[in-house]
This record gives structure tokens, sequence and C-alpha cells, in this order.
């Protein structure tokens, strides 16, 4: 099991890199368009994966197949994350964007929590998520209205 310290560590540096990512998507965005920044982002990246892959996997996408039919969507819902971050950091800022973003994964992975949709292991929405959610959306509203 890996150590708390470690998978701390790496979802801090991922947390650090999504906010210089949308920043950049941001610059992109003002100066050549949302979908310009959308297209920049995700062929950038697609080289870079594509060539990994090939090195480390030879290319061999088999063990993906058994995953759930809905969990190919993954695409499309990234790239519905990168223009929404494209679109708004540049317009709210960084801060206010982000903060909508994580209230909306809370909110909608606290139903999937709750009901257990999706594959998503059944933890029911008690008093303490339900007031954490409600104090975060005074968190959002705070943050947005500055």
């Amino acid at each position: 099991m890996d150590s708390w310290l470690v998978v701390g560590a790496v979802a801090a540096a991922g947390g650090a890199a999504t906010a210089l990512q949308a920043h950049f998507m941001g610059l992109l965005d003002r100066a050549g368009g949302t979908l310009e920044s959308v297209f920049v982002t995700y062929f950038s990246g697609g080289l870079v994966i594509g060539l990994v892959f090939l090195l480390l996997r030879g290319g061999n996408l088999l063990p993906a197949g058994g995953a759930p039919w809905y969990a190919y969507g993954s695409g499309l819902l990234g790239l519905v994350i990168v223009a929404a971050l494209s679109y708004s950091t540049p317009r709210l800022g960084l801060v206010a964007a982000f903060t909508i973003f994580v209230a909306a994964q809370f909110a909608l992975g606290a139903v999937l929590d709750h009901f257990g949709w999706l594959g998503a292991p059944v933890k029911p929405l008690g008093p303490g998520r339900l007031a954490g959610l409600l104090l975060l959306l005074g968190g959002v509203w705070l943050i947005v209205r500055g």
C-alpha cells in the first residue's frame, strides 16, 4: 500500500499542474479562442502520452477492454473540463473558477457515492457530509462574490 505522504504529494503535484494548466489554457483562450486552447491542450498532451504509451506498453490497449462501456467517455468529459477551464478562468479568475469546479465535483461525487451510481462505492450522505457540502457552497458564494 502506498504511503499517504507519497499519494498526497502526487495529488498536490496534480493540483499544482491543474492550476498552471488552467492559467495557460486561459492565456491561449484569450489569444486565439476556446477551441484553439482545447486543441493545443489535447494535441500536445496526446503526443506525449502517445509516445509514453508506445514506449512503456507497446501500444497494447487490451487491458482497458474490461472497463464498463461508459468509462470510455472519459476523454469526452476531459474535453468538457478543458474547455470549461479554458473559458472560465480568464473570465472569473483562477480561484473563483476552481472553487466552482471543486464544488461541482463534490456535489456530484456525493450523489454518486450516496446512490452507488456508475460503480461508485456506496457512501451514504449523512448529516456531516451534507453540512460540509452546504459550507462548501457558502465558500463558493464568498469567493465568487469577492
